[in-house]
């Protein structure tokens, strides 16, 4: 047991300095330590703001539409009297769980292609066409079209919003999984009779998550824009629902005379994205060890 003991030590060890050391390349990338700390507050304001927020979204008062801010409404109100600061954090945690699970089906269904096209040859020819199909289109004119088949809904923005970001990360994932499946492990793993989904899963798989893993941030960040546009069109998200974007679609008609229907919520759109590109600039250069010009530092 002693023996068992001091052979199980080193490692202990190893995996403590390895944290140790992970820990230390994170807090000295500026990049990674600035967009974490953004997102970390823009998360806070999300979901713990309705605990703290007085009114509902949907309140209305008719006496005080289109009031200035003050320290009864700290962004104002809106033309339907509803309290701006309510509608812009409802709004918040909707463009982020929306983003959040646009960015998991597209990563999980973007890798599964990705690997099979990188994988199978016929499925290459196959799948890649459908992808090169999608990218035929702009984004926000596909997501249109989408929405107006499906319809108005939060769901519908999530499947649109997944259709369109699934190419991209399948054509990452394909091409760093056609380097690794030159690799000479691979090849040895066939000589002794491994099957194609424990090499694809067991051994190609895990090489391809660094890439997944930025480009998933910056999918996130583009899924916040896109999505604020689609509401800002009217086909996004329903009103009376809060959205950042169909916030900033009712505060352009009173631009002038009620600055603060659109200046609050398009902070908090600058903040999201410049926080996650951020994030995902730092997290490129702390996976990526073919980097080494320290941009983050």
């Amino acid at each position: 047991m002693n023996t068992v003991a001091e052979s199980a030590l080193p490692l202990r060890t190893y995996r403590q300095e390895r944290r140790r050391v992970l820990l230390r390349k994170w807090l000295d990338n500026r990049l990674l330590t600035t967009g974490s700390g953004i997102i970390a507050l823009v998360v806070a304001i999300a979901f713990l703001g309705p605990v703290l927020v007085p009114y509902t979204p949907l309140e209305m008062d008719a006496v005080n539409r289109l009031t200035g801010p003050s320290w009864t409404h700290l962004f104002g109100t809106d033309n339907f009297g509803r309290d701006v600061f309510s509608r812009v954090v409802y709004g918040t945690r909707s463009s982020i769980i929306i983003s959040l699970s646009v960015t998991v089906i597209a990563s999980l269904i973007g890798m599964l292609v990705g690997l099979l096209s990188a994988y199978y040859a016929l499925l290459d020819h196959i799948l890649m066409r459908i992808c090169d199909g999608l990218f035929a289109f702009p984004s926000i004119l596909l997501a249109i079209a989408i929405m107006s088949t499906l319809g108005p809904k939060t769901s519908n923005v999530v499947i649109a919003l997944s259709i369109i970001f699934i190419p991209s990360i399948a054509r990452i994932i394909r091409s760093a999984a056609l380097v690794v499946r030159e690799k000479t492990f691979i090849e040895a793993l066939h000589a002794q009779g491994a099957g194609p989904w424990r090499i694809i899963w067991l051994h190609i798989a895990p090489n391809t998550l660094s890439p997944l893993i930025i480009q998933a941030s910056f999918v996130f960040a583009v899924t916040i824009l896109t999505e604020a546009a689609l509401s800002f069109l009217g086909a996004g998200i329903p009103a009376p629902q809060p959205s950042l974007g169909n916030i900033l679609y009712d505060g352009k008609i009173v631009i002038y005379s009620a600055w603060w229907m659109t200046v609050f919520p398009g902070i908090l759109v600058i903040l999201i994205v410049l926080g996650l590109n951020l994030f995902g600039d730092g997290l490129r250069d702390l996976l990526d060890p073919k980097l080494t010009s320290g941009r983050g530092k």
